[in-house]
């Protein structure tokens, strides 16, 4: 009996150290999620770019393709409210606000409502913002993370938006929706007045103290074709260097911007070298996801354009060269093709299957959520 009772009293002061441990674990796991770091979102858009086009890197690189990297696939079906086939308008919209709308809408709803924006969203909740363009940064795609509009081609209103929208950190082109304006406003009288480090020149090392506005050209930058360089790597770099500087987490959309215009030129050239150009800044900003586990990279399109294929090579006989593909455009236009969808890092998994591309922007607030 008494061996009875020395079991019990040690079974009691067993399961006692037992609870109070466990409740110090739950506080510690508490405190672990607590302090967890908010989760980096980097978003790249490949305008016009289908799998043909992803397809066209491994075909006419010299090296593998940063495209393998992904294992994390999905295919995004692109059309709009108004059209089967969108444009980079409507489609950035349902990127940006979780809402298809009309084809030539910037930011507002079927019924021109304005929607808030997921730049607009994460800037509220302390995050800083970026857009990198190589066409005018009031054009469709960047100008749908900070402007609402009815229409796409509003480049001076998108431009004074622009510059309301406090965005930190913007490089592309359109100089001249800032300067010599229908409406005689000086808009670059206006970034500087909001703290702006503002470059014409060149891509400068930014200042960390303040806003970083590049405005590089006058309408969009030269394509590859024309002698481009490395833009695109180089201002997502400076992008990067920024945002760590600051210490705080980011949200930036990175876009490719002449892959489309290769697929409306019917030129194969310029569209194999704008998508090699794609995949060398996303083997950039992979090396900052490897470094930065906080981070969530998701790589898509807004639309495929040219209806492009790869197919047989012929030499001038008209013979069959085994080793060789060629570039089949089908048309000058966007197609109506589901595009891919490539995602590496925290919350990958949302982006596997087939989905409408409104719902990128669920899964991207969903993986910040769950962060």
């Amino acid at each position: 009996m008494e061996n009875l009772k020395k079991i019990i009293a040690l079974s009691v002061i067993s399961v006692t150290m037992s609870c109070g441990k466990t409740s110090e674990e739950k506080q510690n796991n508490t405190t672990e999620v607590t302090e967890k770091e908010p989760l980096n979102i980097i978003f790249m858009v490949g305008d016009g770019m289908g799998i043909p086009q992803v397809s066209s890197a491994f075909y006419f690189g010299e090296h593998t393709p940063n495209f393998k990297q992904f294992e994390s696939i999905g295919l995004s079906r692109t059309s709009s409210t108004s059209h089967l086939i969108t444009d980079s308008a409507a489609g950035a919209t349902a990127f940006s606000t979780g809402e298809k709308t009309y084809k030539r809408a910037i930011g507002v709803s079927s019924d021109t409502i304005a929607l808030p924006t997921i730049l607009e969203q994460l800037k509220e909740k302390g995050y800083q913002t970026g857009l990198i363009s190589l066409t005018s940064i009031t054009h469709a795609t960047p100008a749908a993370y900070y402007a609402h509009v009815e229409d796409r081609d509003m480049h001076e209103e998108i431009a004074k938006q622009l510059v309301e929208a406090e965005v930190d950190f913007f490089a592309g082109g359109g100089k001249k929706y800032f300067q010599n304006r229908e409406d005689g406003l000086h808009l670059y009288d206006s970034l500087k007045a909001k703290n702006y480090k503002l470059d014409t020149l060149e891509l400068s090392k930014p200042d960390t103290a303040r806003r970083n506005a590049y405005l590089l050209a006058e309408e969009g930058l030269p394509s590859k074709t024309e002698g481009r360089g490395d833009f695109l790597a180089e201002a997502a770099i400076n992008g990067f260097n920024y945002f760590e500087a600051n210490k705080k987490p980011f949200f930036m959309m990175i876009e490719g911007s002449y892959i489309d215009w290769g697929g409306h030129a019917k030129d194969d050239e310029m569209m194999i070298q704008e998508v090699l150009d794609f995949d060398k800044t996303i083997g950039v900003v992979l090396d900052f996801v490897k470094k930065h586990p906080n981070t969530l990279l998701v790589v898509t399109a807004d639309h495929e354009t040219g209806g492009v294929s790869i197919g047989k090579a012929y030499d001038e006989s008209g013979k069959e060269i085994p080793q060789q593909v060629q570039v089949y455009f089908n048309t000058d236009q966007h197609s109506t093709e589901l595009v891919p969808v490539f995602a590496k890092g925290q919350g990958e998994e949302l982006f596997r299957g087939i989905y409408e591309n409104n719902e990128i922007y669920h899964k991207l607030m969903q993986a910040i959520n769950e962060n």
